[in-house]
């Protein structure tokens, strides 16, 4: 792959990644509730549900999805259900104030588990990568060992504006010290889950 079709997918994976959506609604959420390092096993879990998605794109089944009415919606109707449940799950969270120095009271493969979940039912992400990454493959040369970095560099940039989103809102949390500024954070991110939902649930293949 030539240096400038690289960078060029760089620049458009970089927007991809900070468009906003349930993945940077889970990484800032956590980073006020958790701080930065209790919420790496979610980051982790994103870029799970993320690689999966290359992998089926990379394998053709991607395209088949994207193609299919009824594949899409099925997919849709399950990401729909589940951020619509996190959105009421963080409208009812107790709002415990972020502390650094606090013990571990969540579960890191649980967080792992719902974040990765989160990525697997956003059929949107396998339909952006089938569009996008034909725009980047040079046929001229082998199509495989451009897929590994075109998905390799998606991850890796992804992982890192999430872990910047998480970063951040870890530093904002730290003056989030009041239970009631907290319940009032997580039902706002409790309404962007649902946000999201509704998003998902009018968006077309």
């Amino acid at each position: 792959m030539e240096l400038h079709v690289w960078l060029a997918y760089v620049a458009t994976a970089v927007i991809f990644s900070l468009a906003p959506g349930s993945g940077t609604v889970n990484s800032i959420s956590n980073g006020l509730n958790y701080g930065t390092r209790k919420s790496l096993f979610a980051i982790a879990g994103l870029q799970l549900g993320l690689g999966f998605h290359i992998l089926l794109v990379g394998a053709g089944i991607g395209a088949l999805v994207a193609q299919s009415a009824l594949a899409f919606s099925i997919i849709k109707w399950i990401g729909v259900a589940y951020l619509v449940w996190l959105g009421i799950q963080k409208w009812r969270d107790s709002g415990t104030p972020f502390h650094p120095d606090a013990q571990i009271s969540h579960q890191p493969w649980a967080m792992l588990r719902k974040s990765m979940l989160i990525n697997l039912t956003n059929p949107k992400s396998i339909v952006f990568l089938v569009a996008l990454f034909p725009q980047f493959i040079q046929p001229e040369q082998p199509q495989m060992m451009q897929l590994i970095i075109l998905g390799g560099t998606t991850v890796i940039i992804d992982t890192l504006v999430m872990l910047t989103y998480t970063t951040l809102a870890a530093k904002l949390g730290r003056f989030a010290r009041s239970e009631s500024v907290m319940r009032r954070l997580n039902k706002i991110f409790g309404s962007a889950f649902l946000g999201c939902g509704a998003l998902l649930a009018v968006a077309k293949a």
